[in-house]
């Protein structure tokens, strides 16, 4: 039943690309031509979302690769790879033909995953230092980006995926999992994220609940040109109007 409160909170909380006045009000300078992020930001308090053992147990990994389709084969960024759980599960899953990519913008937890990749002699993967706004990552490169557990904490979150954009393939997606909860609160609501990606281009493929990886897992394609900054308007969150109460 946790999952449903959420989802009714997440219904609650309406999302709206019109660019109005922003609600929240962000300590956010050198944004540029990108508009600054209109809800808060979850501050990085740990490369570790969960024990890899429990997450395990629930299957997580497997079930979030088999809903975002990841195979043999392909070239794969795991952003926000923190110490490296999916990195190691998805070197395993795209075998030695494919490529997986790991970037973190914490110097240490970069530094952290590589020894790990290296100890454990996983020649498909690189890891990379990124940055808070742009995950620098080579264009026309990635057959699936995935972001878990990591959105929220984003603070330029138009300008990263109007940089990240070109490094999708054709026929690339970008996977999300996170949590149906307000972003100060280490989550995203579903309407929110969809709203932020439409803003740069990108449409919504599929949302499904994943209770097993702490909230839902959503799907998304580019599509169209990719917009100019100056044309890229914020999503509001609008909360849901005073219920006046009633007799009974």
């Amino acid at each position: 039943m946790r999952w449903a409160g959420t989802l009714i909170v997440g219904l609650l909380m309406l999302a709206a690309c019109d660019g109005g006045p922003p609600v929240v009000h962000n300590e956010q300078d050198n944004v540029g031509p990108f508009p600054a992020a209109d809800r808060p930001v979850a501050r990085i308090i740990s490369p570790r979302w969960s024990t890899e053992e429990a997450r395990d147990r629930l299957n997580e990994a497997g079930t979030v690769m088999n809903k975002a389709g990841i195979a043999k084969g392909m070239t794969v960024a795991d952003i926000g790879a923190g110490e490296g759980y999916y990195t190691i599960r998805l070197a395993s899953r795209v075998g030695k033909d494919g490529r997986v990519l790991a970037e973190d913008i914490v110097p240490e937890v970069r530094d952290a995953l590589a020894e790990r990749v290296a100890r454990d002699r996983l020649d498909t993967v690189s890891v990379r230092l990124g940055e808070p706004a742009n995950p620098k990552l080579p264009d026309n490169s990635f057959d699936r980006i995935l972001m878990v557990h990591m959105y929220h904490e984003i603070e330029q979150p138009y300008e990263f995926l109007w940089r990240m954009r070109p490094s999708l393939k054709p026929d690339g997606e970008v996977i999300v999992v996170d949590a149906n909860r307000r972003t100060q609160n280490h989550g995203t609501p579903p309407k929110l994220l969809e709203c932020e990606f439409a803003a740069v281009g990108y449409k919504l493929v599929s949302l499904d609940d994943m209770p097993s990886a702490g909230g839902y897992l959503a799907r998304f394609k580019a599509v169209g040109p990719r917009p100019e900054p100056k044309d890229i308007r914020a999503c509001r969150l609008v909360p849901p109007p005073a219920q006046t109460p009633t007799a009974s």
